[in-house]
């Protein structure tokens, strides 16, 4: 099953913005062979969401 929030889970246009760059920022360290963890700690983000 797949969740689906309307309006970008809740979030105002500005933190839609942050959540997308950090999506970008972590793609790019997993494309360097960054591992999860370490994208976790960069980015100050959870394990998981990496």
């Amino acid at each position: 099953m797949v969740m689906r929030y309307g309006d970008g889970g809740g979030l105002n246009q500005a933190a839609r913005v942050r959540r997308e760059q950090v999506r970008r920022r972590a793609a790019d360290l997993f494309a360097q062979g960054v591992g999860p963890v370490e994208v976790a700690k960069r980015l100050e983000v959870s394990e998981k969401s990496a």
